[in-house]
């Protein structure tokens, strides 16, 4: 459910007066963890698709096919992994779910209900009037 309007500026108050009274914290706050979760996330992908290529050469060098086949999927699930992990670890100073396509998505959605609300306001205010 997302917020409404006033809720969210009394988020970004909240966010002004934590960043005023303590900024260092505010910023170790500010969606790292995240990032660094992303981060970690793509190291180990790598590592991992290096694994897999030592697979698939030992698999070749013993002339055991499944050897390789496995070195394979290994390689194949692990650059699926750091691909999925790197699109979706957040730039720095940049919310982890605020991208340029949420920002756009958000106000396409308010400006929808916005609209939506001022119908709903002009019909009960003309069934108002009329009665």
């Amino acid at each position: 459910m997302p917020l409404s309007e006033h809720e969210q500026r009394m988020l970004e108050q909240m966010e002004r007066a934590l960043y005023a009274e303590d900024p260092k914290f505010a910023t170790a706050l500010e969606g790292s963890g995240l990032r660094t979760y992303t981060r970690r996330r793509v190291y180990q992908a790598v590592a991992g698709f290096l694994v897999g290529i030592a697979l698939l050469m030992a698999g070749m060098v013993a002339k055991q096919v499944w050897l390789s086949v496995v070195g394979f999927l290994v390689m194949l699930g692990c650059a699926v992994l750091a691909v999925t992990g790197w699109r979706k670890a957040p730039r720095p100073g940049e919310q982890a779910a605020a991208g340029p396509q949420a920002r756009r998505q958000g106000r396409q959605k308010r400006s929808v209900m916005d609209r939506i609300e001022q119908r709903w306001q002009r019909r009960r205010d003309e069934q108002q009037g009329g009665q």
